[in-house]
């Protein structure tokens, strides 16, 4: 008797355990490779229509903003939630100084 709810029991664990990667959505990788690789290559084609920019396209478009003091605080957008991590950014140098977060460009007022 022992031996049958032995077998009955391993065979019930074995069953489950395949059906556990199913159960969790075990994921298929390369859909995901291609997912991502489809993802990336919109923004890597040359587009054909020019109203169609890329996000680093639009955000050159934006002037260097002027700044009277020698260090600015970015936050990317007056609404938190659109902005990103406060940057305290140095102006010293006269080329604009960068946001790593969102790209925007600033320059001290008087250097230009």
């Amino acid at each position: 008797m022992s031996s049958t709810l032995l077998r009955s029991l391993v065979n019930r664990s074995r069953s489950r355990s395949s059906n556990v990667g199913a159960a969790l959505g075990t994921r298929n990788y390369n859909l995901v490779s291609n997912q991502i690789s489809n993802h990336t290559a919109k923004w890597m084609q040359v587009n054909e229509d020019t109203s169609k920019k890329s996000p680093m396209e639009l955000i050159n478009e934006i002037p260097p903003i002027k700044v009277e003091g020698r260090i600015v605080a970015c936050e990317g957008d007056t609404d938190p939630a659109l902005g990103h991590p406060i940057e305290f950014i140095c102006l010293d140098l006269k080329e604009p100084a960068v946001c790593k977060y969102c790209g925007l460009r600033y320059v001290q007022a008087h250097h230009h």
